[in-house]
């Protein structure tokens, strides 16, 4: 492993971090150097922490240990990513024998020196304890390759040799502290700690020492791997994100089933649904094939710190039937296996302590899949990267101990220790769930007014969406503006001509290689031409029935299968017109491509119904784009012309014709039409088949 500490870049962070302390910005700098070896640590673990004086509100100068949040990512850390910590205060703790961890949790708290900075770490008494200036502490996947292994203390001493302490396991907080402050004063010549099954700490007066220490005693780490290996074929490089195409069609099967088999109702009956992430790298590809993959899926996490990302068993499929129904049987059967002995773990583990916490849902975060990869699942799109992340680690981990000896399972005990520990399920944000969330949504027709109004909905709701148009420069522009306001990893955009069944086939598969499935789906798509029947170029009529109707039945009929291998329902919501009622004189091409659209939708709600599937139809009348935000209506383009200069009209005096025909006397916005969309994909009502107006009010086309 490479030390990448550069004089001339820590200079760099010092002048960036001006308005900091010297010492807290070379802090930042290492902890950077750290986050982003991928080896070292993974989203949000390891931590980092430097003791400076602090000068007060009074004045005074004061003793305070700068610490790494809870959860913070070193890769990307800033300033108020660390806690800043009274440090005797923190240091007299080590007189007590014992301390609860809701007594530690408020003693962390009570000892910031600024009420806004993030929770500590766990770790934030070891820390404190060691008195080193600078600390470092990673789950170095070379330290715990050996760790894991039967003979892994030794192997630790015979790896790293005189200049580290090995320590046994033991429960992060006052416990882990004491050992380990304990184990340095036992032996002050040591240059670093590694706990069996947890990791390595490091420690100097520089943070270049202590840097420099993690990386030497890491190298060696991996070495030692090298040599013992030396002869075995291993292959653990590469990037699993790139599925080769002979895996698409097999790989959108198996994240479309394992999402179904995996949501889940929560008490407040609301719909929990997951994402999948899949990868597909030869050596994991190997590796689900070979003989190795039971017990690599069954022999638990490499460090406990890792359950609360992705439990601690993989779910193991042998083989990918070859039909949607045989595949839906087969992961249930397997999903339930999974379940039913997560609930008897956790039985197990109640029964010995009086301890009164609400069990976890029990459902797998990582799947093995013979001859596909491996696949992620989380109810963010980042936590089902972070789950494969870790699983892929995991695996090749796994692979070199294998490869070294006997591989020897982290103790179910520190399994339940750490998952159901307070201080640990703070790393993972627990927030009011908004009412789409872990739902993907595909708007066809999204470059335009209405379909941007649509998104922005739907996102606001938190769903995923996917914008879909011909139309890729106007397409971009709309993601862009979206993604001013909202998580980018949520918006995604693809190129669908809703002509051909083939480009929409296309593009859904490459969506649930993308989010794992499909739950909304909003045929928007659509074209007008103004003419009267006897002027009607025949030819422009197919284009729009093609795109109107067309287009609407092949966006429904593509999606059937996946709805089917998900079995979660979903939802499908027309955008149709109110010319489907109420048509108007030169818009026959348009009313009546409407009006099949619209009829097939209702024929789609009776018939897929059975798979809890509802079909609705939004019928928008005069909806104009916002101008704020700049995004065009396709429709208004079309038609628009012509219908200011037969009523000798400018563009506002349009929008002021259409608002004061209306009941309600009111400018319909593309928000408002996607309002409609959210109200009926939250499954509000139990509504299929029917139709609402969003046109301030038309009584030609109330419902009769």
């Amino acid at each position: 492993m490479e030390n990448l500490f550069n004089e001339d870049d820590s200079r760099a962070f010092i002048k960036k971090y001006s308005d900091q302390p010297e010492d807290l910005a070379i802090r930042i700098y290492t902890s950077r150097l750290i986050g982003k070896n991928k080896d070292l640590v993974l989203h949000g673990g390891g931590n980092t922490s430097v003791k400076l004086e602090y000068v007060n509100i009074t004045g005074e100068k004061e003793d305070v240990i700068f610490v790494k949040g809870s959860g913070h990512d070193l890769e990307f850390i800033e300033p108020a990513g660390f806690a800043g910590l009274n440090l005797l205060l923190l240091q007299k703790l080590r007189g007590l024998d014992t301390i609860s961890d809701i007594e530690m949790d408020n003693q962390l708290k009570i000892n910031k020196v600024d009420s806004q900075a993030p929770d500590p770490s766990v770790e934030a008494l070891l820390h404190a304890f060691l008195p080193h200036k600078y600390v470092d502490h990673t789950h170095a996947d070379s330290i715990l390759a050996l760790t894991n292994l039967e003979n892994g203390e030794e192997a630790v001493r015979e790896a790293l040799g005189s200049g580290i302490s090995v320590l046994s396991y033991i429960k992060s907080g006052l416990p882990l502290a004491k050992y380990v402050s304990g184990e340095y004063e036992k032996n002050s010549e040591i240059e670093a700690v590694v706990v069996i099954n947890h990791g390595i700490f490091t420690f100097g007066r520089t943070a270049k020492i202590s840097y420099g220490n993690m990386i030497k005693y890491v190298s060696l780490a991996e070495s030692y791997i090298e040599k013992k290996v030396k002869g075995v074929i291993l292959k653990h490089t590469g990037s699993g994100r790139s599925i080769p195409g002979e895996l698409k069609i097999p790989s959108t099967r198996l994240a479309n089933t394992i999402r179904g088999a995996c949501a889940y109702t929560r008490a407040d009956n609301s719909r929990c649904r997951f994402f999948v992430d899949i990868r597909s790298a030869p050596y994991l590809v190997d590796a689900s094939l070979s003989g190795n993959a039971g017990e690599i899926c069954h022999s638990g996490v490499i460090t406990p710190d890792h359950v609360i990302r992705t439990k601690n068993e993989i779910v193991y499929l042998d083989s990918i039937p070859g039909d949607d129904l045989s595949l839906k049987e087969f992961v249930k059967s397997k999903v339930d296996i999974f379940t039913e002995n997560y609930d008897s773990y956790f039985k197990k583990q109640i029964k010995k302590g009086p301890l009164e916490i609400e069990k976890l849902d029990p459902y797998p975060r990582l799947f093995l899949a013979a001859g596909i990869g491996l696949a992620g699942l989380g109810k963010t799109r980042k936590e089902a990267r972070i789950a494969t992340d870790i699983g892929e680690h995991t695996i090749r981990t796994k692979l070199n101990t294998f490869a070294m000896g006997r591989y020897e399972p982290v103790a179910e005990d520190h399994i339940f220790e750490m998952e159901y520990w307070a201080l640990q399920q703070k790393k993972i944000s627990i927030q009011a769930q908004p009412p789409l969330q872990g739902q993907a949504a595909v708007i066809t027709g999204g470059a335009g007014a209405i379909g941007f109004g649509i998104a922005d909905r739907l996102l606001n709701a938190g769903s995923a969406v996917v914008l879909t148009d011909i139309d890729n420069e106007r397409l971009e522009k709309t993601a862009s503006i979206l993604s001013k306001e909202y998580d980018e990893d949520l918006i995604h955009t693809l190129f669908i001509d809703v002509t051909d069944i083939h480009s929409v086939e296309k593009a859904y598969e490459e969506i649930c290689l993308e989010f794992g499935g499909i739950d909304i789906v909003v045929p928007n798509a659509g074209i007008a031409h103004v003419a009267t029947i006897e002027n009607l170029d025949p030819d422009k009529l197919d284009q729009v029935i093609a795109v109107n109707l067309k287009g609407t039945f092949t966006v429904i009929k593509a999606v059937i299968p996946i709805f089917k291998r998900q079995g979660t329902g979903g939802n499908i919501v027309l955008i149709s017109s109110k010319n489907v009622f109420d048509p108007g004189a030169a818009f026959g091409a348009y009313s009546a491509s409407k009006a099949g659209a619209h009829q097939i939708s209702r024929i789609a709600a009776i018939e897929l119904a059975e798979l809890g599937v509802r079909v609705n139809m939004v019928n928008p009348d005069a909806v104009f784009a916002d101008e704020d935000e700049n995004v065009c209506s396709g429709l208004w383009e079309a038609i628009g012309p012509d219908r200011m200069k037969s009523r000798g009209l400018d563009p506002q005096g349009l929008q002021d014709y259409y608002c004061g025909r209306s009941l309600l006397k009111t400018k319909v916005l593309a928000e408002h039409v996607g309002n409609a969309v959210v109200f009926f994909a939250s499954n509000l009502t139990p509504t299929t088949g029917a139709a609402l107006p969003v046109d301030a009010g038309n009584p030609s086309t109330f419902s009769r």
